[in-house]
């Protein structure tokens, strides 16, 4: 049995869609065969941020279908000045085998997408869209998160476009677009007990530009014990970024001295055809643990030259990598 949920106010002509407000809605499973949700008006959440966690939540949804050519307009401007922590447009949690295609999420006041407790899901030609400057607008969040593909996609926000939180394993990056944001992130992790390891990351075929930082894996300093391994990063091209390829073990609050050493242990992380511009003089920047060194760290095929002309340069910490083909920057110093 196939179940929808549809929501269109426009009969074929895209410059006839209607905006409407729209409450916080909570759809919750289990539910019987496939369930697809059919978007392809506008929605509008209501101003300010009137609700602590989600604006829509779909809760042990399976087989869930998400598609049309409609927009989730989270309305953040009415709320990024109001609260510190603003609510998601769309959660999921323990919602497996979902598909998610050609949907627009606009302004959202927190993560556009919210990724908790789940195995199997698919976003697919998604554009997400909110001003540099919007705080903690993360594209797609995700922690506990099994089996996830992002494809073919366009992700502009205010912080992460993706960010591949703790438990996550086997999350495949394909074709995103990347910036303005802080770049596609592995952590922060280790800051609570309960943190799981990160397994299995592959990001191939992407641009980031003007953003913040590149490709970031961050743990906390000090941490709890949890691995970060199996992660590769292949033919990304990055255009005008700070930090391009940054492993980032002192990772801490902006106002606080990092106590401790990160006990997170980074390994086997590949950077193969990785190459355009940085707008930092350090292109490469490997900071890891002095108590957990990383282990097993390999370039390939690096070409970073610094934005408007001149040399960028590497810096390394409690690192020991493997080098093969063009080096630019030149490699640390053994």
């Amino acid at each position: 049995m196939e179940r929808d949920l549809r929501i269109r106010w426009y009969d074929g002509d895209t410059s006839s869609r209607r905006e409407v407000l729209v409450n916080k809605i909570e759809l919750g499973g289990p539910c019987n065969g496939q369930v697809t949700f059919q978007l392809d008006g506008i929605i509008v959440a209501p101003e300010g941020n009137p609700y602590s966690d989600c604006w829509f939540t779909f809760q042990g949804v399976d087989n869930l279908n998400i598609q049309g050519s409609g927009m989730f307009d989270g309305n953040g401007p009415s709320a990024w000045e109001h609260c510190p922590v603003c609510a998601a447009t769309v959660g999921f949690y323990g919602t497996n085998n979902a598909h998610i295609q050609d949907i627009t999420s606009l302004n959202s006041e927190g993560f556009h997408f919210l990724i908790d407790g789940v195995d199997g899901m698919t976003f697919e030609n998604i554009n997400i869209t909110a001003p540099g400057n919007s705080p903690n607008t993360d594209g797609i969040n995700m922690e506990n998160a099994n089996n996830i593909q992002i494809l073919d996609s366009n992700i502009g926000t205010g912080d992460d476009c993706v960010a591949i939180g703790q438990g996550s394993t086997n999350i495949n990056v394909t074709g995103v677009n990347c910036g303005p944001g802080h770049g596609i992130s592995i952590g922060s992790i280790g800051k609570v007990a309960e943190d799981k390891s990160v397994q299995g990351v592959q990001v191939q075929s992407s641009t980031l530009t003007s953003t913040q930082n590149g490709l970031r894996i961050k743990s906390w300093a000090p941490s709890y014990p949890v691995n970060v391994s199996d992660v590769t990063y292949q033919n990304i091209t990055i255009d005008n970024a700070n930090n391009p390829i940054i492993i980032d073990q002192t990772y801490c609050y902006a106002d606080e001295q990092c106590p401790g050493d990160s006990k997170v242990q980074i390994s086997n992380v590949k950077y193969i055809g990785v190459t355009g511009t940085s707008a930092s003089p350090v292109a490469v920047d490997l900071q890891c643990s002095n108590s957990m060194p990383c282990q097993d760290i390999y370039l390939e095929n690096i070409d970073l030259s610094l934005t408007g002309g001149g040399q960028t340069s590497s810096s390394c910490a409690n690192v020991n990598p493997t080098y093969s083909g063009t080096q630019n920057p030149a490699p640390c110093s053994q």
